[in-house]
């Protein structure tokens, strides 16, 4: 069997003939236009039109591109878990392409004898990814709620396990299963990174913004040695969560705590026995053969004064897709609020939830929405009024951005905002209230 890295998640595993093209993400722009490819990829959909099957583990679009798929041949069926929710169903198959939705943990036969067995990741908890606006309707408690997966591949002989980026700790008992069903792994694939508004979009000093930083890689990298330490694959690759912010969002690029693919090997390498786990790590279209352990190239690492450039003269000039849209009225704005705040309470009384929290929206040169979470309604407020609340989360963002997610999610999402970026978050005190999110989850006309 064979590995081919192309970005991030991105890859192909192919084996007995057989080619599986997982997370596709080859253009840039994803996460309404943050999120861009660095080194630069050279995407020729022709590359992949022998491509047999596509394998997107969850609906975020750093693993399932638009702007990729559209171009990619609508004749190659998409491989998905069989989540209880269908948006990532309904999305990929608006798009043209056909889904099969396979079972938790069933190793499922491909062609030429080739088997994929996709199991969802378990104990999903927005504080283990770092969001503050999660990805599923949970309430109070934490339990299993089949957002994202991981996937195994094997010819019967050869194995090779994809975690993309689940988290360990969300996805430890689905990793657990993994490891009791396999008598070994060859090749372990996963990340270090994630995507994370924390710290560099939440109002803190700098001092705290680089503890903070500092301290966010080493979970990274801790979560990338659990799945080694308990898979003890031959071999373990990292990948996922590799991205460069553009546009106005290009100054944050160092302030994240997300490291460098090269960065993060290196820690894991001077970690791990490379005698029991030896790692890999690729440049873009390059390919690990399993069979003879050998790489097409040696890595290059990034050049860090031609990254600079880069975004300096390339990446920092582009625009955010909502920048396109023209410029809505503060009372196409108030309307849109009304609507989302009824369904918003409305949910807040489904689930029992009241808090003393405000919700804050800054959008506009002049007022603030404040939004109560105890019934109290809306009112929109002077800037200079906030500094008599005690307890609130506020939230900055484009005010053409806030219109497209007050319209609902086919427009755009709460949680892609804030993964992308785009929201600037202060949290006073700096507390996280699982319900309040779930609440605002909904709060969209």
């Amino acid at each position: 069997m064979k590995v081919t890295f192309h970005n991030s998640a991105s890859l192909v595993i192919e084996g007995n003939g057989t080619k599986i093209l997982c997370d596709p993400w080859l253009v840039d722009g994803v996460y309404i236009g943050a999120w861009c490819i660095y080194p630069p990829y050279d995407f020729q959909p022709a590359d992949f039109d022998d491509v047999d099957y596509i394998y997107v583990s969850h609906i975020h679009p750093d693993h399932s591109s638009k702007k990729t798929l559209t171009r990619l041949k609508k004749n190659i069926p998409v491989l998905i878990h069989d989540f209880p929710a269908k948006a990532l169903k309904n999305r990929i198959e608006g798009l043209g392409f056909k889904t099969i939705e396979l079972e938790h943990d069933k190793r499922t036969r491909l062609k030429n004898d080739i088997h994929i067995n996709i199991l969802a990741a378990d104990n999903c908890d927005p504080q283990l990814c770092g969001k503050f606006i999660g990805c599923a309707n949970l309430q109070y408690k934490v339990g299993s709620n089949w957002i994202d997966t991981m996937s195994v591949v094997d010819d019967g002989n050869q194995v090779i396990v994809n975690t993309n980026d689940c988290p360990f700790d969300l996805a430890q008992f689905a990793a657990m299963r993994i490891k009791k069903k396999y008598d070994k792994v060859d090749v372990l694939l996963n990340a270090f990174t994630g995507a994370s508004a924390y710290p560099h979009m939440f109002k803190m000093t700098e001092s705290e913004r680089t503890i903070a930083a500092a301290k966010k890689k080493l979970i990274g990298y801790e979560r990338a040695m659990n799945y080694i330490k308990l898979l003890e694959p031959k071999y373990f690759m990292p990948i996922a969560g590799r991205y460069t912010y553009s546009g106005k969002l290009a100054k944050y690029n160092d302030k994240r705590g997300e490291p460098e693919l090269e960065e993060g090997f290196d820690f894991l390498v001077s970690k791990i026995d490379q005698n029991k786990s030896k790692g890999i790590i690729l440049n873009a279209k390059e390919s690990f053969d399993l069979t003879t352990g050998k790489s097409t190239n040696s890595y290059i690492p990034i050049d860090k004064e031609e990254k600079k450039n880069y975004l300096e003269h390339v990446l920092s000039k582009r625009k955010m897709d909502y920048e396109y849209d023209p410029e809505p009225s503060i009372e196409e704005i108030k309307k849109l609020i009304a609507k989302a705040f009824v369904r918003f309470e409305k949910m807040r009384k489904k689930i029992n939830f009241s808090t003393d929290t405000r919700i804050i929206l800054d959008f506009s040169s002049q007022d603030l929405v404040d939004i109560s979470c105890n019934g109290g309604g809306i009112n929109f407020i002077r800037k200079d009024e906030l500094k008599k609340y005690k307890q609130y989360v506020k939230m900055s963002l484009d005010k053409r951005l806030l219109k497209r997610l007050l319209e609902g999610p086919t427009k755009e999402h709460w949680n892609i905002a804030e993964g992308g970026g785009h929201i600037f978050f202060d949290r006073v005190p700096n507390l996280y209230e699982l319900s309040l999110f779930y609440c605002f989850y909904n709060f969209y006309a």
